[in-house]
């Protein structure tokens, strides 16, 4: 009996062992450190020769990529603190001259536009309370969305998309806000010209004959308030067009997380930041086509970042393939990207053709999903090839 039950703890020990490799084979496949060896026969390799072999749809990946961390919501810019209320205008006393009535009339002139002034005053807290407001709505929306999709959720998830629906909504109520910023500054700008015409008018009237010293006395005063006038629209000026150039380019950089995003509720799992703001200061490419052959299947001898075998039906790959994108992005912010479609050479001439042509329409969908993530187009190059190695259409990515 002792026996048996030492033979039973074995053999389940065995069965354990084995489990946990068939597990790890599959889930993590592995890439040795090596270059691609020779191909025999003269036929380009596809794949390292220390690949194992995925399963049915499985993405090859570099082993350092992991997979996808939780994604903090970046926060809005903080929008400008200050108020603009013009000094007050001060009275003054008819004097009975030409210079005197010229005098009254330019401090009429200045009190209306400092009216204008404290409208837009206000006009631009008012419009400061409610883009926090809808910044704040739109942020908490995202954070829902990214909450849910990080313990994990079923992809197409129609909570999520209506969500998504209402933050794209609320981000458009964002552009609102800075399309009123911009018609506000327009009227700003127009009382800037306004009070520098009247502070040109105002030295000028110096030079006026038949005033009294009394004339100068008055014409000081409004000189120098005109002059605070100026300064005051000046700082409104630049501070409303610092808050427009940070909010639009906040909004633009969420509108690409938010293309992101639905790739990712659409999968039912969290992916991360668009590439586009990882590679955002990166020089533009040009995309182009190679021709087939060794080159266009192994670009420079290099081992491909990313090998995707399309030898099933919708074959998941998105989140590996940002993955292992988005690393590399965080270390060359620069990088570009070859996407080469590998087609079976295996077969007659009609099945190869048929290859090749499934090869590329996988690599124009590989090319659809980097650029909904928010990689720009032009930084990937296409280029097709076949291989007697491959059993299946693959589409190989390398960096550049």
């Amino acid at each position: 009996m002792a026996r048996i039950m030492k033979h039973a703890v074995i053999l389940a020990a065995a069965l354990a062992v084995g489990g946990c490799s068939f597990i790890s084979d599959n889930l993590f496949p592995s890439f040795g450190g090596d270059d691609p060896a020779a191909p025999p026969d003269g036929q380009p390799m596809v794949r390292p020769t220390t690949a194992r072999a995925p399963s049915a749809g499985k993405v090859l990946k570099q082993p350092t990529a992991p997979t996808a961390a939780p994604v903090a919501v970046a926060q809005p810019p903080r929008l400008g603190t200050s108020t603009f209320t013009p000094p007050a205008v001060t009275p003054g006393s008819p004097t009975g001259t030409a210079v005197g009535t010229k005098v009254v009339q330019m401090r009429g002139e200045l009190g209306q536009l400092q009216g204008g002034i404290n409208q837009h005053n206000q006009e631009l807290q008012q419009l400061r309370a409610q883009t926090v407001q809808h910044a704040q709505g739109y942020h908490g929306t995202v954070a829902a969305i990214n909450s849910r999709l990080q313990v994990g959720t079923t992809p197409g998830n129609p909570v999520l998309t209506s969500q998504w629906n209402t933050a794209q909504t609320q981000l458009d109520a964002l552009s609102r806000d800075i399309a009123l910023m911009n018609s506000l500054a327009n009227r700003v700008a127009s009382d800037s010209a306004t009070t520098s015409y009247l502070l040109e008018t105002t030295r000028a009237t110096y030079g006026l004959s038949g005033a009294v010293d009394e004339d100068h006395r008055q014409l000081a005063i409004l000189e120098d308030e005109v002059n605070r006038t100026v300064v005051l629209v000046d700082r409104l000026l630049n501070e409303l067009s610092e808050d427009i150039n940070r909010q639009s380019g906040y909004v633009g950089r969420e509108r690409k997380n938010l293309t992101t995003l639905s790739v990712a509720v659409k999968n039912g799992e969290l992916m991360g930041a668009s590439l586009a703001n990882r590679a955002f200061d990166a020089a533009p490419f040009s995309a182009r086509v190679r021709p087939a052959g060794r080159a266009a299947v192994r670009p420079g001898g290099r081992r491909p970042l990313v090998v995707i075998r399309f030898d099933r039906p919708n074959v998941e790959y998105e989140q590996a393939l940002y993955t292992a994108v988005s690393r590399a992005l965080e270390r060359r912010p620069q990088a570009g990207f070859d996407l080469v479609a590998v087609a079976p050479g295996q077969g007659s001439a009609a099945q190869v053709a048929r290859g090749a042509n499934a090869a590329r329409r996988n690599a124009e969908n590989v090319l659809r999903s980097l650029t909904s993530m928010g990689l720009p187009a032009s930084r990937v190059s296409l280029s097709a090839g076949t291989s007697g190695q491959a059993q299946a259409a693959e589409v190989h990515i390398y960096v550049r």
